[in-house]
C-alpha cells in the first residue's frame, strides 16, 4: 500500500451475479432528474441498513468496517431484477423504497453527486455489468440498470475464459480503485454457471481541513478489552486552532472532523466510561441524529489515534438470517432479469481496508455477490478533551445528505 502523500479513501463494490447477465449495452450517462425527492428516501434506507449491518457485528470482540453504500448499491441493481417473495424480504432487509420512480432517481442522484466535479477533494464512483454472452437477458432491465445506476455491460465468456474474466474484472476494480482493491473476485469463483457479475467502485482521496502535526504524534496508552492497554501513535490536535463540531452527553462525546472541501467528514462517536455496549444498544437513527443535531463549534482538544483496518465478510448467512434467505435458495425469483426464475445468490462477499493518519484518510471496499443458476465556548467554560484512547465507532459520511460511505469500530488500532 502506497501511503506517500496519498490519504484517500476509496470504496470498490464488485457485485457478481453467477448464473445470470447477457448481453446488451446499458447507457453510463446519468442524468439528475428534476424532482431529486428521492434521494432522501435512498439515504434514508442506505443508512438504516448499515446500523442494522454494524448490530450483527456489534458482540464480536474485533474491530468493524464496512462500506454499506457499497453494499446497498451493488444489492439495489439486483433488486431491479428481483420480484416477488424474494423482491419483498430484500426491500425489508435494504429498506429499499418501494415506489420505483423514487427509488432509481434517488440512486441516480447520488451517483451524481459523488461524481461532481467541482470538488476540493476527489470523489467518485462507476458501476459496470459483465454478462456471459448469448445468454438471454431481458434488454429492459439492462436498460434500468444503464439508465439509473450508470451500468455499463460488456459481454464475456464465463464458461471457457474464466480465469481471464476473473482477472479482467480485477483489473477494472483496481483501476477504480487507484490500486487498493485488488483479486475481489478470488480464484475458482467463476466457472461455467457463471451468468452475470456486476461491479460497483467508489474513490475518495481528500485531506483533513485542520491536519494534525506529525511531531506531536507520540506513543501511547490504548486500552482494549478486559482492561489491556496497547502502545500506539496518537496524533494531537489543540490550541486555539482546534475548532471541531462537537457534542457530548451523558453517553457519548461525540467529534466531527471535516475533510477538505466541507462535503465529507468523519463522526466519531466515543462512549463515556468506555461502556461501548450502552453506546451501541443505544444507536439508532434517531439517535444519530440527535447526537449531529447537537454539534456545535467549539475548542476542543483532540487525541486520536493512527490506525489501519482491514475486514472480509462472507455476508450470505448474515443477509439471509437479517431476512432476505429467499434469495440464496432454490426458490429466488430474478426474473425481472432473464424473463426466467433460473439464478439465485450464492455468496456475498465484502472487503474493505482503512488507514488514517495526520493528514488524512485513506480507505477501500469492495462487494462481490456471487450469482447461480438457479461556535466558540465562554472562555469561563472548560475546554473539553476528546481523547480517543479506548474502543470507538467511526462513520465517514456525505455532510449535505447524511449518506453513510463507511462505518467502523475500533477496539484495537494494531489489530488488522
Amino acid at each position: 500500500m502506497d501511503r506517500k502523500n496519498l490519504f484517500s479513501l476509496l470504496m470498490a463494490a464488485a457485485f457478481t451475479a453467477g448464473s445470470i447477465f447477457c448481453s446488451g449495452q446499458g447507457t453510463s450517462d446519468v442524468r439528475m432528474a428534476p424532482d431529486n425527492s428521492g434521494i432522501m428516501k435512498t439515504v434514508e434506507a442506505n443508512n438504516r441498513f448499515a446500523l442494522d449491518f454494524y448490530k450483527r457485528y456489534s458482540p464480536s470482540e474485533t474491530n468493524i468496517f464496512f462500506s454499506p453504500y457499497s453494499i446497498s448499491a451493488a444489492l439495489a441493481m439486483t433488486y431491479e431484477g428481483a420480484g416477488g417473495k424474494t423482491a419483498e424480504e430484500m426491500a425489508k432487509v435494504f429498506y429499499f423504497p418501494l415506489d420505483e420512480q423514487s427509488r432509481r432517481q434517488g440512486y441516480m442522484a447520488l451517483f451524481r453527486e459523488i461524481n461532481r466535479k467541482d470538488k476540493k477533494y476527489k470523489l467518485s464512483t462507476a458501476n459496470a455489468l459483465w454478462a456471459q454472452k448469448y445468454y438471454s437477458f431481458l434488454r429492459e432491465y439492462f436498460d434500468v440498470v444503464g439508465q439509473y445506476y450508470g451500468g455499463s455491460v460488456k459481454n464475456m465468456d464465463f464458461k471457457t475464459l474464466a480465469e481471464e474474466s476473473r482477472k479482467e474484472i480485477n483489473r477494472w476494480v483496481e483501476k477504480e480503485t487507484n490500486d487498493k482493491i485488488k483479486d475481489i473476485i478470488p480464484s475458482g469463483v467463476i466457472n461455467a454457471l457463471t451468468k452475470l457479475i456486476l461491479t460497483n467502485a467508489v474513490y475518495f482521496r481528500g485531506e483533513w481541513i485542520k491536519q494534525f502535526d506529525a511531531k506531536k504524534t507520540l506513543e501511547q496508552d490504548f486500552m482494549v478489552s478486559g482492561g489491556k492497554t496497547v502502545k500506539v501513535p496518537i496524533m494531537e490536535r489543540t490550541g486555539d486552532e482546534a475548532v471541531f463540531p462537537y457534542s457530548e452527553d451523558i453517553m457519548a462525546q461525540v467529534l466531527e472532523m471535516p475533510y477538505s472541501g466541507d462535503d465529507l467528514s468523519m463522526l466519531v462517536l466515543l462512549p463515556k466510561d468506555g461502556d461501548m455496549k450502552r453506546m451501541e444498544n443505544a444507536l439508532s437513527l434517531k439517535k444519530l441524529q440527535e447526537w449531529q443535531n447537537a454539534l456545535k463549534k467549539q475548542r476542543v482538544e483532540v487525541f486520536f489515534p493512527k490506525f489501519k483496518l482491514e475486514t472480509k465478510y462472507s455476508m450470505s448467512g448474515d443477509l439471509a438470517a437479517m431476512g432476505m434467505p429467499s434469495a440464496f435458495s432454490g426458490s429466488a425469483d430474478f426474473s425481472g432479469m432473464t424473463g426466467r426464475r433460473d439464478l439465485c445468490i450464492s455468496d456475498v462477499i465484502h472487503k474493505a481496508y482503512v488507514e488514517v493518519n495526520e493528514e488524512g484518510t485513506e480507505a477501500a471496499a469492495a462487494t462481490a455477490v456471487i450469482m447461480k443458476l438457479t461556535a466558540m465556548p465562554s472562555p469561563s467554560i472548560p475546554v473539553p478533551v476528546f481523547r480517543a484512547d479506548r474502543p470507538f465507532i467511526f462513520i465517514i459520511r456525505q455532510k449535505a445528505t447524511g449518506n453513510i460511505l463507511f462505518m467502523g469500530r475500533v477496539r484495537n488500532p494494531l489489530s488488522p
